[in-house]
């Protein structure tokens, strides 16, 4: 009975002992090697691979109290993924407090609808935080990088702003960004219109694209799109004017002359029938929208206006008189 006794207290006070070697180490301040002290948490970080990599990084002394602490207070899986910034020694109750608050930082990039492959390739390449492994790569390779059909990389990047770690590879931010351009446009291509005159998907990108450049109103951009379904569907050439400035690259100056309509190129649309061979930019979801589902609409012809709107017409002549009625106005 004496030795069960002794053996009970023994036990209590071990238990006493280690309730209170514990509160201290988690209330107790790490001191950290730098200040201020930044770190990531990766996406898909379970809690053991984040403890670890907390002790590894010096930033707690011992990664079971910081797994106790978190399975104690049920916050086993509320750590957030993301970038976080150390200004001050902290408490790993503090720690865990902030690594689950959501106050991680959010680097991020924006991609602009109706932006170039290699305007898309110079804000990655300027990007502080942005590990740059691609800087110096071919557009093929790039492609290969990325795991993508295509044989041109024009387009296939969908328009968006993309959240990512520090020190995130271009590689990455690319991949997610074709993946959600190849998400949109089949989920889009599902749901087209019946009897369009398209045979894939990047076809109706490339038409996209088109659109995307044409348009300068949102109320114009399904119309825009029925007046290219029907001059594809009649044969007659898209004569568009961002097709011709797209093929001329850095020799477009500005000013688009007659001279530049008649010369013949890949994507000279007033000298070649049907689409050029890749998109012209990236199109936002609207315009692709508006490629599968175009206005049911007479018009073949239209011309800015100058307020940012189009006028529509049905026929040449009446193209031909809004026209000089614009220009005049834009003069």
């Amino acid at each position: 009975m004496h030795t069960l006794r002794r053996l009970l207290y023994t036990s209590v006070l071990i238990a006493m002992l280690f309730v209170a070697w514990f509160y201290l180490h988690v209330h107790s301040s790490i001191t950290l090697s730098t200040i201020p002290y930044e770190f990531s948490v990766r996406a898909g970080s379970n809690l053991k691979q984040i403890a670890q990599q907390l002790e590894d990084d010096g930033i707690i002394l011992n990664k079971w109290t910081f797994i106790l602490l978190a399975r104690y207070l049920n916050q086993e899986s509320a750590i957030k993924a993301g970038d976080y910034l150390l200004n001050e020694n902290i408490t790993q109750l503090a720690l865990l407090s902030y690594l689950t608050s959501g106050d991680a930082k959010r680097n991020a990039v924006r991609f602009i609808e109706g932006w170039t492959f290699a305007q898309l390739r110079q804000t990655l390449n300027e990007h502080p935080f942005i590990k740059k492994l691609t800087a110096d790569s071919s557009e093929q390779e790039i492609l290969r990088l990325i795991g993508a059909s295509e044989t041109a990389a024009e387009g296939i990047f969908f328009p968006d702003t993309y959240y990512f770690l520090k020190n995130s590879s271009d590689i990455e931010i690319l991949q997610r960004a074709y993946r959600m351009m190849q998400k949109h446009l089949q989920s889009e291509w599902a749901s087209r219109a019946e009897s369009l005159p398209l045979t894939t998907p990047y076809e109706a990108l490339i038409l996209a694209s088109i659109i995307e450049k044409e348009t300068g109103m949102e109320s114009d951009r399904a119309e825009i799109a029925g007046v290219f379904i029907n001059r594809l569907r009649q044969g007659m050439r898209l004569q568009t004017d961002p097709t011709v400035i797209y093929g001329l690259g850095e020799q477009f100056d500005g000013n688009l002359r007659k001279k530049d309509l008649l010369t013949d190129q890949a994507y000279n649309t007033y000298t070649r029938s049907g689409l050029p061979p890749t998109p012209i930019a990236m199109p936002g979801l609207a315009s692709i929208h508006a490629a599968l589902n175009p206005a049911e609409t007479d018009s073949l012809y239209f011309v800015a206006k100058g307020d940012g709107t189009s006028h529509f017409s049905t026929n040449l002549t009446d193209h031909n008189k809004a026209v000089n009625k614009y220009q005049k106005q834009q003069k």
